[in-house]
């Protein structure tokens, strides 16, 4: 039975891998172990709950206000240790963090073949989103196994000199990870009346605005502004901000200021569960998640990313998600233009979602079982 290591840092991985898992485990084909690094530790243990897993080791990295430096040597260490004590004969990772690039080289240093999921995303700017567009082309660069959700993706993964052979179109697991999430808990009525009652100042008479902030490079100035627009936004008598701030301090020290504004509801960061909840709830997504833009589009929901580039060109190209900025008034035209404009906003509401259609999984199932039958020959 061939040995997988899957390891995952943050909660946006823990999303996006933990439908694999399940899989994985659920077809009985392989021995999976999980690993947690510990990047995120509560947001990411919300996560494991949700789809009833538990990781077999946990790392514990993180520590308070520690450099990126200090937590790749800490992830590739700990990593490696796993490796030289279990051999595993496929390590697989997600996406652009840290956990992800350090676990990549800790698996190169032991030969041990990796394969990266949503693998070929690129901004073409090697310093936004930073560090993570650094991050996937590392990654890519090693994995021998490319797992690209979109035809995009494939494309830059070719124009780098990747071998086709080595890639996969495959959707993104976090569509298959939303699917089981409605098609779940979500359309059980006692949960959503429960969720419901987890925030009791939502008022069905005005339209929400969802909100996630917390990119590096948006650091200082960036959020100031978008400060500066959401309180803006929030003297519409018709609207209401939900934002559930990070518990990174450099993000909570900036948006505390927001406290107390009216129409304006900071909340603590909520599970998965509870933001597909709102997702379902808002009337439009303000974000510089990545995988809120791939999330949204699915519930019809238009997205304004607060950057300046995104590795997401398609929800771009399809016309789910626009390009803001961190500029105030950017922010506001646009958000004012989809409150205000109603063709406007079923334009973007209904356009083709990109992003896949929660098969993802089973795709990167089929190749892994594919690259069994065929070591066995």
């Amino acid at each position: 039975m061939k040995h997988f290591l899957i390891i995952v840092g943050t909660r946006p991985e823990a999303i996006k891998m933990a439908p694999l898992v399940c899989r994985l485990r659920d077809s009985g084909e392989f021995r999976v172990t999980l690993c947690s690094s510990g990047q995120h530790r509560e947001m990411i243990n919300q996560v494991f709950n949700l789809f009833a897993l538990q990781p077999d080791i946990s790392l514990d990295v993180m520590q308070a206000n520690q450099a990126l430096g200090e937590l790749t040597a800490r992830v590739v260490t700990g990593v490696e240790n796993i490796i030289a004590k279990d051999r595993p004969d496929r390590v697989l990772v997600h996406g652009d963090t840290t956990t992800t690039m350090a676990a990549t080289l800790a698996a190169f240093y032991h030969k041990v073949p990796v394969g990266h999921v949503e693998a070929g995303l690129r901004t073409g700017n090697l310093c936004a989103p930073w560090p993570e567009e650094m991050n996937r082309k590392v990654t890519d660069a090693i994995a021998d196994r490319l797992y690209a959700p979109t035809q995009t993706a494939r494309d830059n993964l070719l124009r780098e000199g990747a071998e086709p052979s080595r890639i996969l179109v495959t959707g993104n697991t976090v569509i298959d990870a939303l699917f089981d999430i409605l098609k779940g808990p979500l359309a059980e009525s006692k949960v959503h009346a429960e969720l419901k009652g987890c925030f009791p100042f939502l008022d069905d008479d005005k339209r929400m605005i969802l909100v996630t902030c917390h990119r590096r490079e948006s650091y200082g100035r960036g959020f100031e502004d978008v400060c500066s627009a959401l309180e803006e936004l929030a003297k519409r008598r018709d609207i209401q901000v939900v934002f559930p701030i990070h518990r990174n301090p450099n993000v909570r020290t900036i948006f505390q200021s927001l406290d107390g504004t009216e129409n304006v509801h900071l909340v603590e960061p909520v599970d998965y569960l509870e933001f597909v909840f709102l997702m379902s709830r808002c009337h439009l997504v303000l974000t510089d998640s990545g995988g809120i833009q791939e999330e949204a589009p699915s519930l019809g929901k238009p997205v304004l990313v607060l950057r300046e580039v995104t590795e997401r060109p398609e929800a771009v190209q399809a016309g789910t998600v626009k390009l803001v900025g961190t500029d105030q008034a950017a922010i506001v035209a646009s958000a004012s233009q989809l409150l205000d404009d109603e063709d406007l906003y079923t334009s973007m509401s209904t356009r083709h979602n990109p992003y896949g259609d929660g098969l993802a999984c089973e795709r990167i199932l089929a190749s892994l079982r594919e690259d069994v039958d065929d070591s066995g020959r």
